[in-house]
């Protein structure tokens, strides 16, 4: 399970109390879920109305900091082409796996430091979210072109006789070259035509030159043979190949296109092994960041509503629930239970509420503080 629930409460006596009645409740006498405590440091409350606002504010924070998290690990497996545990392995927060930061979460008083107003530790977060989801942009959009010539040129070099370059089957010796009258075609003759193309080349049109049929390359369906004619028949050749189901290639043989087009397929294949270690370094980084900024909106969240629903002075327990699948329903009935005479008008598990500044709406509402969690963060699943 990547599902976690991070909840809270307001202190008994001690917080440790409130700690000490949920395991009882979830884990001493059942197995509901596998807790932690989920640790917020002493941060700066403000006002009443900065909080009601900072509350929406945040809301909208989670929402765009979490599609900044989950765009990096999509890019991530986008650019290790979904090779899956590879993913996953580069998926981390501060060097752990996401499932072990979260359980452990310590404040990072460097990146968001606690004497600064929640407001302005929100504004950090979302500057560097916005930096990060730019910054990918950017990235991405390079990579990305740089793949789709490679790709584009790979596509021109495979594929069939009748659509793929032809750069990499003809040589020099196939061809009559700097003859002011004669030019060599190129043909694709379906396999099951092979007896017709060697009765009927010479008479498809006049001034084709006898016995200069040979075949190049084959692939499953057809084969590519050169014939050699004289210019001025090309035309009256094309229609006669044409009614009789052969192909003429437009194909001059150019040496000095044809290094070019090699070349250009070299330096791409060698700008993308130079960018892709890079990319990825910066993807594990900033995923990282994303990912360590998303867990501290969280935090910021659940101490704003808390405050907000449990009041002053701050006194409650963050806990975080990691439920377990089956008994999903069974927690949900305990934890109501548990916290039911916080908010009677929460009786109504799953209710959608509409309380003005408590940005409820639209969301589970519970007489407890929550929020979800969701570790697994790609499509697939892992």
């Amino acid at each position: 399970m990547t599902e976690f629930w991070l909840i809270s409460a307001p202190g008994e006596k001690t917080c440790q109390q409130t700690w000490d009645k949920l395991m009882v409740a979830t884990t001493r006498t059942n197995n509901l879920s596998v807790n932690n405590k989920f640790n917020i440091p002493d941060l700066k409350v403000g006002t009443l109305d900065v909080l009601v606002g900072l509350s929406d504010e945040l809301a909208k924070l989670d929402i765009f900091v979490e599609s900044v998290v989950r765009k990096v690990a999509q890019y991530m497996a986008d650019v290790l082409e979904d090779s899956r545990d590879k993913v996953q392995e580069n998926l981390l927060a501060n060097g752990v796996d996401l499932v072990t930061y979260i359980t452990r979460f310590q404040w990072d008083m460097a990146k968001y430091p606690i004497k600064q107003s929640l407001k302005n530790i929100s504004e950090i977060i979302a500057k560097q979210a916005s930096q990060i989801d730019n910054d990918l942009k950017a990235r991405a959009s390079a990579y990305n072109n740089l793949k789709g010539n490679l790709q584009n040129l790979e596509r021109k070099n495979a594929g069939s006789l009748l659509t793929r370059s032809l750069a990499d089957i003809a040589k020099k010796d196939d061809f009559v070259l700097d003859s002011e009258y004669l030019i060599t075609m190129l043909v694709v003759v379906p396999k099951t035509g092979y007896g017709d193309w060697q009765k009927t080349y010479e008479s498809l049109s006049e001034m084709v030159v006898p016995r200069s049929t040979k075949l190049l390359f084959e692939d499953n369906d057809s084969g590519l043979f050169s014939v050699t004619l004289f210019r001025k028949a090309i035309d009256d050749f094309k229609h006669k190949a044409r009614e009789n189901k052969f192909t003429v290639r437009d194909f001059q043989y150019n040496e000095e296109e044809m290094k070019a087009d090699k070349e250009e397929m070299t330096r791409l294949s060698t700008d993308k092994k130079k960018q892709f270690g890079p990319l990825v370094r910066w993807l594990k980084v900033n995923f990282s960041e994303a990912f360590i900024a998303w867990i501290h909106i969280k935090a910021l969240r659940v101490f704003v509503e808390s405050v907000l629903r449990y009041g002053l002075p701050v006194n409650f327990q963050a806990m975080l629930l990691q439920p377990n699948k089956k008994n999903m329903k069974k927690l949900r009935e305990v934890l109501n239970e548990l916290y039911k005479h916080l908010d009677s008008s929460a009786a109504i598990i799953d209710a959608v509420m509409d309380i003005p500044g408590l940005n409820l709406s639209q969301q589970e509402y519970y007489p407890y503080v929550y929020y979800k969690l969701d570790c697994n963060l790609l499509d697939f699943k892992v």
